[in-house]
């Protein structure tokens, strides 16, 4: 029986899920980054499950001669180093399909507080504030959505749109990416043209870092409201910041931020977050769109199968990913 080391808190179904397929889990949550070279190397593991405890690099996999695959448990893989993986014969798996539902409903409701003024009135009536006239908000139907990436998340969104009445167009640099009738693929440039709203899905890369830019923003042709789930550091925050005190960007609801670790800001960091968390126009969340109950049991079952077909050789093209 092979065994796989798992390093991250993961939901207690795993272990019978593993076990089922044959692999024998050694769990050990509570190792600390630093701690993770010494464990790889006491034993022949097969396999190593993640998921944001530790970057895995080149070193790292030198500890783990005997690695076959290293398992991400969620979507995001940008603290995985795939050229890397590559380079030492380790197979890299993922989970999108686990937690895109959840990402697809919380999109939703980011748009639903952004557009309604949602969180805002809230706040206003637990101080005792009636402004029913200036928590007056706009309708998603009629509205034009454009979606900047569309893998397993835009999709997610774009087919629980359907029902709001909104045109939902979706633009993916990745030139094999087709359409499934649920949003209409366009150049960049026509996602500018039309779009009322902004929603980010793409993965974090250095090629995808600051993707959102001043210059990027500005090439909006109507004020526009942004939304990201994906990840912080594929938006300039500062360009953000400039685009909402100028008024061509409306407001915005961010799910993640370019440093979640508030207690660690840098100066300029710190400035820009001084803004959002105060401006009225602007929704925060910690990085919760994927993170429900039932994505944290679905992610594994989804790795277990992966790992069930790559052990077997039967791992379909792209299902890693």
């Amino acid at each position: 029986m092979s065994t796989c080391l798992v390093v991250d808190e993961m939901h207690p179904s795993l272990q019978p899920l593993l076990q089922s397929i044959g692999v024998e889990i050694d769990y050990q949550p509570t190792l600390t980054a630093a701690e993770v070279p010494a464990a790889l190397a006491a034993q022949p593991y097969e396999g190593l499950i993640v998921r944001s405890k530790l970057r895995v690099t080149a070193d790292l996999l030198t500890h783990g001669p005997q690695l076959r695959y290293v398992a991400r448990a969620g979507a995001g893989t940008d603290n995985i180093d795939e050229a890397a993986m590559a380079a030492a014969g380790v197979t890299l798996l993922n989970a999108p399909e686990g937690n895109r539902d959840a990402v697809g409903e919380f999109a939703v409701g980011l748009l639903l507080g952004l557009l309604r003024n949602i969180v805002r009135a809230d706040h206003e009536v637990r101080q005792g504030q009636w402004r029913r006239e200036a928590s007056r908000g706009e309708e998603i139907g009629g509205k034009t959505i454009g979606l900047l990436g569309y893998g397993h998340m835009g999709r997610a969104f774009a087919r629980r749109l359907g029902a709001f009445g909104c045109t939902v167009l979706a633009h993916d640099s990745d030139p094999e990416v087709t359409t499934d009738g649920h949003a209409t693929l366009v150049p960049l440039a026509e996602l500018q043209a039309r779009a009322d709203v902004l929603s980010l899905h793409i993965p974090y890369s250095v090629a995808n870092h600051h993707f959102v830019d001043a210059a990027l923003l500005a090439g909006f042709a109507k004020p526009l409201w942004v939304m990201n789930t994906a990840r912080g550091e594929v938006v300039d925050q500062a360009a953000l910041v400039q685009a909402l005190r100028a008024g061509s960007v409306r407001g915005a609801a961010l799910d993640v931020l370019d440093n979640e670790k508030l207690n660690s800001l840098s100066s300029a960091q710190q400035a820009t977050f001084d803004f959002l968390k105060t401006a009225p126009n602007v929704v925060l969340t910690p990085h919760v769109g994927g993170w429900t109950f039932e994505s944290y049991a679905r992610i594994n079952e989804v790795l277990v199968e992966k790992i069930q077909y790559f052990r077997a050789g039967t791992l379909g093209a792209g299902a890693g990913s």
